[in-house]
């Protein structure tokens, strides 16, 4: 269920669902920087998950992990902003806007002790978090997620080559991915977005009806589409140039426990950008590949993830 941006005042709440009798609950928190954040919280015991969704998504799309993970672990899954129920007061340029969203985040919880699992865009958000707030985190799980490195944005040029683009102003003019998905959100037309998912993310397997059409109603919800492309393309923690810009050389900083999950039939992430995050971030993170699995595990194959994650969170 949508929650109207003009509803969302202070603290609010509603049940959305029930996780092995753990209550689901959908709510909103005021940052102090103005920007109001969604999430869901899932009750659980004193061990705290914090997940970070990837573009075109939201917390909605962490449902069936919610459902899945063991009751000792108490879990939180954010709406970064512009995406679900969260607002969109000022736009983002860089994943470190989200990071810091996270931070504000964390503080209104007042969480201290916690691990991270980033989905796509996600995992170079908390990526970018952990490098600079790395006291709080334990464990980072990076799940098809963004190189540390960055996620290249191309298209194709008038004599059908394909080209890097640079700035904003270009991405917005790129008539292969940010045009058409933009028309679609404007004209609420779901099925060309069933359409593209159902080509490069859920090529494997696919949701159940009912579930797949609450995921692309909250496909509708994002209002940042250009500004999450170009982040991404400009990011860049490694100790390279990635094609636009110098790297920030963070990536060594990050001394966490980290687990990489990349899946076999990835369409989206290629093995050349998960390497590049082992090779990044060195001798703290591992690669587990997961089986019969492309972008989303989380429909592939929901046991095999949860298995992973919990496995690695008890390590």
């Amino acid at each position: 269920m949508l929650v109207p941006v003009s509803a969302m005042l202070g603290e609010q709440q509603q049940s959305v669902g029930e996780a092995k009798h753990l209550k689901i609950t959908l709510k909103t928190v005021k940052l102090a920087n103005g920007e109001t954040l969604g999430y869901r919280e899932r009750d659980g015991g004193e061990d705290v998950l914090l997940l970070i969704h990837g573009n075109m998504t939201s917390s909605k799309h962490w449902d069936l992990v919610l459902e899945a993970l063991p009751e000792n672990l108490k879990v939180y899954a954010v709406d970064l902003r512009g995406f679900g129920i969260s607002t969109y007061n000022k736009p983002i340029e860089t994943i470190k806007d989200f990071s810091e969203d996270v931070k504000q985040f964390v503080e209104a919880m007042g969480l201290e002790d916690f691990s991270i699992c980033g989905w796509s865009t996600g995992g170079a958000v908390a990526m970018q978090y952990t490098v600079d707030y790395p006291n709080s985190v334990n464990k980072i799980i990076l799940l098809a997620s963004a190189s540390t490195r960055g996620y290249p944005f191309y298209s194709v040029n008038a004599f059908g080559q394909q080209v890097r683009l640079i700035k904003k102003e270009e991405v917005s003019k790129d008539f292969t991915k940010a045009i058409p998905v933009l028309g679609a959100y404007q004209h609420k037309d779901k099925l060309f977005l069933r359409n593209m998912w159902d080509l490069v993310i859920y090529n494997n397997n696919k949701p159940d009806p009912a579930r797949y059409d609450d995921y692309l109603e909250d496909m509708l919800t994002q209002r940042n589409l250009v500004d999450v492309y170009q982040a991404l393309n400009i990011f860049n923690i490694s100790s390279g140039h990635n094609g636009i810009n110098e790297g920030t050389n963070q990536a060594k900083d990050i001394s966490v426990p980290t687990l990489v999950l990349w899946g076999e039939n990835d369409l989206v992430v290629s093995e050349k950008m998960t390497r590049e995050i082992i090779e990044d971030l060195g001798v703290n993170a591992k690669l587990k590949v997961l089986r019969n699995c492309g972008h989303s595990p989380l429909v592939d194959d929901i046991e095999q993830l949860v298995n992973e994650i919990v496995g690695f969170l008890n390590e």
